[in-house]
């Protein structure tokens, strides 16, 4: 089993950083492989709704790694994502990344996710919300936590200090855990993934 983790941050090894690897930790320590995967500084650009992607599977933008992080989520299990709050919101470059991700890809089913979001000291909960939208839209299973998956402070030294943000991390990946065993476990005794039906677009114009 492995999880993905995407840093969002313009910053490799800061903020949000620190907060994914402890729920790698978390996740390494139950047995669960991790990668994480800096986006990088590069802004990334906004999807267009060209829909080349519905004939490849694959972005047609090339300037970034959303086409890299789509092949390896083909191959993974669980998937979590980290941003830092800009103005109460996710960073403008992982959301552009994000709605080409998921928009260009079919791999995120029955997966289970998980946001996490590092702030100084509020916006938290709003960066939460948008970043779960992804998921909550993709038939993902929204991993959670004991406490909502934040952290705070302004350095990776004032993340470390924050033990409640730091715990709530680990409770995180044990959680991520838990469920991919359950889920292989579910395969291995034959419990299926739920048949989709056809799916139905509406635009409520009457």
């Amino acid at each position: 089993m492995k999880v993905i983790l995407l840093n969002g941050s313009p910053n490799q090894e800061g903020c949000t950083y620190t907060a994914l690897k402890e729920v790698a930790g978390s996740l390494n320590k139950n047995g669960v492989e991790t990668e994480i995967v800096w986006m990088g500084k590069s802004v990334s650009s906004g999807c267009t709704a060209c829909g080349a992607c519905k004939k490849t599977g694959r972005c047609i933008f090339t300037e970034d790694m959303v086409n890299e992080v789509l092949e390896k989520m083909e191959r993974a299990d669980g998937f979590v994502v980290g941003s830092p709050v800009y103005y109460a919101s996710p960073n403008g470059s992982i959301v552009s990344f994000l709605d080409r991700l998921f928009f260009a890809g079919s791999c995120f089913g029955y997966k289970p996710a998980a946001a996490i979001a590092s702030a100084r000291r509020a916006g938290t909960t709003a960066t939460l919300d948008m970043l779960n939208k992804y998921f909550t839209i993709s038939n993902m299973m929204v991993v959670s936590s004991q406490y909502w998956p934040m952290v705070h402070g302004s350095c990776p030294d004032d993340v470390r200090k924050d033990e409640e943000g730091m715990q709530t991390m680990r409770v995180l990946g044990a959680n991520m855990a838990w469920l991919l065993k359950c889920i292989e476990a579910g395969k291995e005794a034959g419990v299926n993934l739920p048949e989709l039906e056809e799916r139905k677009k509406t635009n409520f114009i009457r």
